[in-house]
């Protein structure tokens, strides 16, 4: 069978941008993938980034996280950056903020589209742009009890 792009579901969808937010409640990975869902789409790609206990050769015992007013905004224009690039059928990413424990969810972000590799590439865009570009700052508590704010 030869690969076309013939199929209206080939091509990223009308209006593929479905959640994006920055909660200070816990996070679902159940509803970010489910709001991804499309019938056009043969693959999703899911990201979870969660509270590790280590960073820097110092254990962590928890971290918040804040954010400038605008991370919103910043995060809708790093989506439409990643719908232009790929054909996204559905993305959505929420960020949480406040105080987190180790292992709790910090990001939940997900990507489908009618194939796998578009999804794994625009997914990974997705988060390392969210990353990069959303002015959401980490403040990281150490277990020697010293501490250290990144992203800032």
């Amino acid at each position: 069978m030869a690969f076309t792009d013939d199929h209206p579901g080939e091509h990223a969808a009308q209006d593929p941008i479905r959640l994006l937010e920055i909660r200070d409640t816990p996070l679902s990975i159940d509803e970010v993938f489910k709001v991804v869902g499309d019938e056009a789409a043969g693959g999703t790609a899911l990201f979870i980034g969660t509270v590790r206990n280590h960073d820097g050769g110092s254990d962590v015992d928890g971290l918040g996280y804040s954010c400038h007013p605008s991370a919103e905004d910043e995060m809708r224009r790093v989506a439409e950056r990643v719908a232009e690039k790929f054909p996204v059928r559905a993305l959505a990413a929420v960020h949480r903020v406040g105080d987190l424990a180790v292992g709790d969810l910090a990001v939940v972000a997900a990507v489908s589209c009618a194939h796998r590799g578009e999804a794994f590439e625009a997914c990974r865009m997705l988060v390392d742009e969210l990353k990069h570009d959303v002015p959401i700052w980490k403040h990281q508590t150490f277990s020697d009890g010293t501490e250290e704010w990144v992203g800032i």
